[in-house]
């Protein structure tokens, strides 16, 4: 039986080599741990400084603050205050910058150790990647692109992630195909199954600017023939857009005649007690 505490918060397992090491049960990290050659010195140092697991106690003194004087008196000083790190704190108020500073989510750390820990989870549990890829142009006339990655991991479940948001030059064919190929290549993602777009001629030719590589990376499946998957939500808003062209007068007709009556709080209270009349 092992007799050091910290065995209530590792797992003791051997590695393939015949290491003795220890998994944390909270964040996966591993520690050599052979009686012999380390002991545990490595797993109870983690276990002082990860304050995740469920019996870690806050030991740390709070800092002490100068708050500037609010009403702008002179000769005041401000407030001496404590404060106290808030990891949650930290990271909504950072988002907030993001969000307010239009920042890129490359801005800070996190993005960059979640994006590897991605990308190695990528190589170990998918073999075919399904692409869905949307433009569009925001109101201050910026063209975007967003590239959402699709796959079927070693457990047969199926996962969706967003692999690329960002500016691109133009909504241009080439334009299009080379921002994809450059996302591809940054994720290491090669084998990739099929790629979903809006019906639009300049993603066929986005399309065929792709289909040219991945020959090239020597992946395709079936010469690409069924590389392009046209996007069915917009293939039915093409449809009923293009029906409802017959009935455009009409739908005028009914769109102003609830315009005039929505435009005066008057008008609508009676139009509300007619249609409660005809219901009786």
């Amino acid at each position: 039986m092992p007799r050091s505490a910290v065995w209530d918060h590792f797992t003791k397992f051997k590695t393939d080599d015949g290491d003795i090491k220890g998994k944390c049960n909270y964040c996966n990290k591993e520690f050599c741990c052979d009686p012999k050659r380390n002991g545990t010195t490595a797993l109870r140092n983690h276990m002082n400084i990860f304050k995740k697991h469920p019996h870690a106690i806050e030991t740390r003194q709070a800092l002490l603050d100068l708050q500037p004087n609010s009403n702008n008196v002179e000769g005041e000083v401000g407030t001496l205050t404590t404060w106290k790190y808030d990891e949650n704190a930290i990271r909504e108020a950072l988002v907030s910058m993001i969000v307010i500073d239009e920042l890129t989510f490359k801005f800070v750390e996190v993005y960059v150790e979640e994006r590897s820990k991605l990308k190695s989870y990528l190589k170990r549990n998918c073999q075919r990647v399904g692409l869905i890829v949307d433009t569009w142009t925001s109101l201050q006339r910026i063209n975007y692109m967003c590239i959402t990655a699709h796959f079927i991991d070693n457990d047969w479940k199926l996962h969706k992630k967003i692999i690329n948001f960002c500016p691109i030059t133009s909504h241009k064919g080439d334009a299009i195909g080379r921002a994809i190929e450059t996302c591809l290549l940054e994720w290491g993602l090669d084998k990739i199954f099929t790629i979903t777009v809006d019906n639009a001629s300049s993603n066929d030719i986005a399309i065929s600017y792709l289909k040219k590589k991945l020959a090239n990376w020597g992946v395709t499946v079936s010469n690409s023939d069924y590389l392009h998957m046209r996007c069915m939500a917009h293939i039915v808003n093409l449809v009923v857009m293009d029906g409802l062209k017959d009935v455009g007068e009409s739908v005028l007709k009914v769109r102003n005649a609830v315009r005039y009556i929505r435009s005066s709080p008057a008008r609508l209270k009676k139009f509300k007690e007619y249609v409660e009349y005809e219901k009786n």
